[in-house]
Order: structure tokens, then sequence, then C-alpha cells
């Protein structure tokens, strides 16, 4: 019977780097995977699939823009094979890389799926291994409706939307979040007519309201269709392709809408089953995720969980400050993870991004506030691009503290990372207003935002 320092049960995101980062401070470390390749979700069917497809179509959509900066492009086709191809090779080469770090690293790779029968014992197949403590780290998978059945032919999961052989002539993508605003616009882009149906009265929960009506109104400009406060009740297929019945919220009224494909995006559930946990007395909270507290510790002492399975927003690199944090807390270290400065971002066009409390957040919690903004349409930058679409929000309080910012816009994504180092290090938005900024440059919107935020805006 093999024993380990510590066994991380998972080789996603939060899993491999929690192995990796022990493996560095001196354990003897094992990552048991039950995926025929490494890197779980985010690697094999969430993250980078679908970063690479939303790259491969815009780039495909690009080409009929072009005429506008004088450029005529004729004959232009489509190769959705090799397409995926490129996907598939990008995901098959990450996957590789986490090998090759173990490897590196010392780290065991140990392939199967792995249950906790006691404390300190891990089995996997017919295998046995003590270890002194163990981590799980097992993510999440896409969550279903009641009533309707994923097959992954017709109605589809984020998994099979990844994989498709042709673009459906109407997908309709049930969920407005992040998920299937993504790969709706993928399809979008690759020819199919697509529909968003969102429960609620907007798309985009959980970000500032501001920001989610300017990406929908930027979503809308580049194809896609909303239903929103509209609820699915079945899916029935026929000759002619599937028929939804839809609930029309507070309203009591039903509609019908035909498609040939559905793609259910209604958000992720944690991955527990199999693990034993209820016999070993591990708390599990009402929605299946394991409770753990600030050391990340679970109910049942030695046995550790982070990233998706935990309670928090259910993001890679939040998974990757989990892991972090809780093995160097294992090793006497100090570890800690502030989840108001991780950023969340929306990959699609214009991208969008998100740190810290909305206004919406602040109103309910009556903090007083103050606000700048920037429209992207005053960045000199994004007008020589043509990527005006959105704008740059930022919240402080009044003494100049920030306390969330959001972007719609081009790049968003990696504009955020400067807002977040501001928060996590307490700078102020007066700190930022006097940063100086390169010309011109997207990020020129970032300082405009705080400018505006102390009442001396130069260019709004």
């Amino acid at each position: 019977m093999s024993a380990y320092d510590l066994m991380v049960i998972g080789a996603g995101p939060g899993g491999y780097v929690a192995a990796i980062r022990a493996a560095q401070l001196g354990m003897k470390v094992a990552c048991v995977e039950g995926r025929g390749s490494l890197g779980g979700t985010c690697l094999n069917v969430g993250c980078i699939p679908s970063k690479a497809l939303l790259t491969s179509s815009a780039k495909y959509a690009e080409l009929s823009h072009l005429s506008a900066h004088g450029i005529a492009v004729e004959g232009a086709s489509l190769d959705l094979g090799a397409l995926m191809a490129r996907k598939d090779k990008i995901v098959g080469d990450l996957t590789k890389g986490i090998a090759f770090l173990f490897k590196k690293n010392g780290v065991d790779h140990i392939e199967g799926w792995a249950s906790i029968p006691a404390p300190g014992q891990v089995k996997v197949g017919d295998d046995s291994y003590t270890a002194k403590n163990i981590l799980i780290a097992t993510g999440s998978e896409p969550a279903a409706l009641p009533g309707v059945e994923i097959d992954e032919v017709d109605v589809l999961s984020s998994t099979g939307a990844l994989a498709l052989d042709a673009a459906p002539e109407h997908l309709v993508v049930i969920g407005a979040g992040v998920i299937g605003l993504e790969l709706g616009q993928v399809w979008s882009r690759l020819g199919s007519k697509v529909t968003v149906v969102e429960y609620l009265d907007r798309i985009l929960p959980g970000i500032d309201g501001e920001i989610a009506k300017l990406s929908q109104r930027a979503l809308s400009k580049r194809g896609l269709k909303f239903q929103v406060g509209r609820a699915l009740k079945t899916v029935e297929k026929g000759e002619n392709g599937l028929t939804l019945t839809l609930d029309r919220v507070g309203k009591d009224k039903e509609e019908q809408l035909a498609a040939d494909k559905v793609l259910v995006a209604i958000g992720r559930r944690p991955v527990t089953r199999g693990l034993s946990l209820e016999d070993l007395g591990v708390s599990i909270n009402p929605r299946g995720f394991i409770e753990v507290d600030e050391r990340f510790s679970t109910s049942v002492p030695g046995i550790f969980a982070i990233g998706d399975c935990v309670p928090g927003p259910m993001l890679a690199h939040k998974a990757e400050e989990d892991g972090v944090a809780c093995v160097e807390m294992l090793a006497g270290q100090h570890g800690h993870v502030d989840y108001n400065t991780v950023p969340g971002v929306v990959y699609t066009d214009p991208e969008v991004a998100s740190v810290g409390q909305t206004e919406e957040a602040l109103k309910e919690a009556g903090t007083d506030y103050i606000t700048g903004k920037f429209a992207f349409m005053a960045n000199s930058r994004a007008r020589s691009t043509g990527e005006t679409d959105g704008a740059v929000k930022v919240l402080a309080t009044p003494g100049g503290k920030i306390l969330g910012a959001h972007i719609c816009g081009a790049h968003g994504g990696d504009l955020i990372a400067e807002l977040v180092l501001a928060m996590t290090k307490g700078a102020t938005v007066e700190d930022v207003a006097r940063t100086c900024h390169a010309h011109p440059a997207m990020g020129e919107a970032v300082k405009e935002a705080c400018l505006d935020a102390l009442g001396r805006a130069i260019h709004a």
C-alpha cells in the first residue's frame, strides 16, 4: 500500500495546480484522475476548447466586416472539420503539458476513479493508498433541467455543443449566462440562427445590470436573438425537428419555439458522486456543495476540498487560488484567497469582465458609493479598430476605495486586471486616475472611468 503526504482527487485546474505546489513544498504527492486526459473540464470540455472556437469563429465572422477597412475578401469558405481539429490539438497539447509538469515536479499520476473508504485512505480500482491528507478537487458538470433529457444529439450540454459536425439551422440556447452566450455566439458566427431563452428578465445574472444591458445590445447587433422572462417546460422531438414549450414567467401564458438543436446551459453542479462522502460524514449543503472552513477543511479531519465542488465562484482561476492556498496552509505557510477580487470574464464579442460589487448589490446593502463611467466610443484606440461597443464602469466609496469594476468591451478580460490589482493593493480611483496610460490604448478608458468617478473626466 503506497503512502503519500497528499493525495489530490481530480486533475482539473485546482487539482493539478495544488498537486504541483504541494510537491514544490516538499510533499510526496499523487493526483488521481479518471478522465482519459488531464486538465479536468476546463482543458477538455470547457474554458480552453470554447475559447479556441470563439477565436476561430471570430476570425471567420470578421471577413464580412473587412470591407469597411477597404479590404475585399472573395471566395472565403468554412472548413468546420479543420476548425474542430485545431481546437482538439490545442486541448491535446495543453493536457500533455500537465503530464510534463507532473513529471518535472515529481507528482505521481494515478489513473482511475477514486473513492475514500476511510479518512487517510484512497481506493482507485483494486489499488489502495494511504495519505496524511486528501484533497477533493473533482470540479463540476453541466446542470440538467427536470424532464429534459440531454442526449448530446438533439438536446446538448456544453460538451455536445463543442463537438457538432455541422452548424444547426436554428440553435436554441437555454440560459443567458456565460456558457450559453459564448457557445451561442460561436454557432451564430458559423452560420446558425441562435435564440437565447432566459428565465430571468435579463441576461448575465450576477453581472452589473447596466453592463449586462450593454452586452445584450451589442450581442443583438451581432445576430443573437433573446427571449427573456421565459421558462422551458418541455422539448418534443418530431420529424421536422424539435418543438420547445415555453412558459412566460408570471403571465400564465405558453409559447412554442421550433429548433434543430437545443443547448441547455443553465449552470453547473458539483461532482461528488462515487467518493463515499456521505458514509464518511462529510457535510454537504442542500445544493450539493462540500462545506469547508477558511482552511478548506471539511467536517472530517484530514479531508479537504477546493474549486467547483465547494461554495463560491465556479471559475478555473478561483480553483487554482484555492488549491495553492490550501496546500500552503498544510505546509505551515500563510494562504489566503480574497474572493471579492476574483474576476470573471465572458469571452463573447464584446467581452464582459467584472470584479467586486455590482451597483445592484451596493444599493441593496445601503452602501454609499460613487460611480465613474467611460464609453469606448470616446476612446481613440477603439475608434481606430472599430471596437466601440461598451464601456468601463467603476464603483467606489466617496473616499475613493474601489468597490467594484465592470467592463463591456473589446479586451475587457485583459483590461480588468489593472482594476483587480488596484483593489488587491488598496489603490484608489485617484491612484488609477493619476497612472499614466499609453496612448492610444484601450486602457485609457479605465483611467477615464476613474477620472469620471472624481468628477473630472477629460474626454467624456
